[in-house]
């Protein structure tokens, strides 16, 4: 599987309509679940080393319409890795507080420290979709805030954290076909919100709205992935892959030791 392909170019104008939401790649669910239990190993091998040699970060920014799968991502790609390790932050409507400030404040105090990996649930990147898509800020003030995002996560980059963005893509049919599912079962009833069915009704007003956003902000090292999000065990493994080769290409190391443990005595 060529991780590539799935990855949005900088500069380059995007349609969502190019990009599947159901392809597998011929990939098969039983082949994910053979090798499920090795890439989760890696990762935790990965992790530990990260964790331990505390000079690199990784964040991963997870953004998705409604019922689009981020809380499931979260839990299937994620579960398993040291918590100590991993900080979830889920961006919800900003307080009165946060909106006395720039639309970045509330961010920087969540990004991951050293050592550590940060997955936000949706992120600051809400500042350039649901805004726009509402009319609360111009054509003007989206492009300033472009500028402010690609500066802000190059000073993050400067600081040794490494960027992964997703967008998980997912059809207008199998929303609803989840909307449903949150309806017909009990315990899923506590997910859905009568405000989803009005967002669903701004559909195409999205759909311009991310293809805007990750043509503007997607660069080589802080690039976005389109990930098709139909099928849940496809997209999860497509996002470990990735995870996997970047945690490669970081390469974190167990920090050299200042003592020689052969002549250490525990009495």
């Amino acid at each position: 599987m060529k991780i590539e392909t799935y990855q949005v170019r900088e500069g380059k104008k995007l349609s969502l309509k190019d990009h599947t939401t159901d392809g597998t790649k011929g990939v098969s669910k039983e082949e994910v679940k053979v090798r499920k239990a090795q890439l989760k190993l890696q990762m935790v091998k990965l992790q530990e080393r990260l964790y331990a040699e505390e000079q690199q970060s990784l964040l991963v920014v997870l953004q998705t319409r409604d019922a689009g799968g981020k809380d499931g991502t979260i839990k299937h790609v994620f579960t398993g890795l040291n918590p100590q390790g991993v900080n979830v932050t889920a961006f919800k409507e900003p307080t009165s507080l946060e909106l006395s400030h720039d639309f970045l404040w509330r961010v920087h105090a969540h990004t991951p420290a050293a050592g550590m990996i940060g997955v936000f649930n949706r992120s600051y990147y809400e500042d350039v979709l649901v805004t726009r898509v509402h009319g609360e800020v111009d054509k003007q003030e989206i492009q300033r805030r472009y500028d402010e995002i690609r500066a802000f996560e190059v000073s993050l980059q400067n600081r040794g954290t490494r960027i992964l963005k997703f967008h998980l893509n997912i059809s207008k049919d199998e929303q609803k076909r989840r909307f449903q599912d949150r309806l017909d079962k009990p315990r899923k009833e506590w997910k859905f919100s009568e405000n989803d069915l009005s967002e669903r009704a701004l559909w195409d007003d999205y759909t311009k709205a991310y293809e805007d956003t990750l043509s503007a902000t997607s660069t080589p090292t802080a690039p976005w992935y389109i990930i098709p999000a139909d099928h849940k065990w496809f997209r999860n493994d497509l996002i470990t892959q990735i995870l996997l080769e970047t945690l490669n290409d970081m390469n974190p190391q167990f920090p050299e030791i200042d003592f020689d443990p052969t002549k250490i005595v525990i009495e």
